[in-house]
Order: structure tokens, then sequence, then C-alpha cells
């Protein structure tokens, strides 16, 4: 079995535990519940339960609430994120995956309390310790939002 084979299975259902493993963030910044299914460095897809206890939704909006789409966009970078460094093995260890830039942001339909995200982001390509990914987010099979975005490896401790 390949390398990209063994990632692929064990991290094909990334439960809560093994995501926060993956990632620095935590609530209220978590964006991501699991990850269902990733296919070695080129694709995965995350899962978002958005709950009404959310916190952005006492602001956003009083009586309307409406998840705000830079945290959709973010639900898609920490998918990615999380790609990136299960891909990385042991190389992970005191890296981190910064945002570098958000394009072609399309917002097509509010987000609401009990709503499941479905993310999918593709990797377009990687050069060095920058990555490029296309994302997709979607509510029961409906494309909510979209984006292409770019980041970068780097070490923890650095100053970037």
């Amino acid at each position: 079995m390949s390398d990209a084979e063994t990632v692929t299975e064990v991290l094909g259902s990334a439960d809560i535990k093994r995501v926060m493993e993956l990632l620095p963030h935590r609530y209220p910044m978590l964006m991501i519940d699991k990850i269902v299914e990733m296919k070695g460095s080129e694709s995965a897809t995350g899962i978002k339960n958005v709950s009404a206890n959310e916190p952005f939704f006492q602001g956003h909006f009083p009586g309307h609430p409406v998840m705000p789409g830079v945290l959709i966009v973010e639900a898609m970078a920490q998918t990615a994120g999380a790609l990136v460094l299960s891909g990385l093995g042991a190389d992970a260890e005191g890296k981190i995956v910064y945002f570098m830039t958000i394009e072609r942001a399309r917002f097509r339909k509010p987000v609401q309390p009990g709503d499941v995200l479905k993310i999918h982001v593709t990797k377009i390509h990687s050069r060095g310790p920058v990555w490029k990914f296309s994302g997709e987010a979607k509510v029961d099979g409906v494309l909510v939002a979209e984006a292409d975005y770019s980041a970068m490896i780097v070490d923890q401790a650095s100053n970037v």
C-alpha cells in the first residue's frame, strides 16, 4: 500500500479529535467537525454542523441568523489545511498553515442554523510551501459558496 493510500484510509473519516490534532484552531474558531474523505494530498471533504449556538449568530443577524461568508471560506481553508498537514505525516510536527490569498469567492445562498455544510476542497497546485486550492460548500447538495485560495506552510515558531 502506498503512503497516499495509507493517509486516505487512516484519515478517510477523521473525527473531531483527529481534526484537532491536525489543526491549531479551537472553539470558537474551529470551523470543521470532521473530515469524511481525504484522497492523498489532492482533495478532502469536511463537514461543519451549523448550530444555533454559534457565537456569531448573536450579531449576524439578530432575528435572521446567517453564517458569515468569511467563516464559510475559513471552513474551506481549515479543511485544506488539515489535508496539507496530514499529507506531511511526521514532517507536520511544528508546522502551521497560513492563508495568503482568497480569489473568486462567491456566496450563492445563506447558511442558517441547522444546516450541514459539506465542504469539498481540491488542490490546484503546490510549489514548495505554497498550496493553492479550490473549494465548494454545499447544503443538501446545493452550492452555497465557492472560492479559490492559497496558503503557506510555515514553522509555528517562525515570525512570518
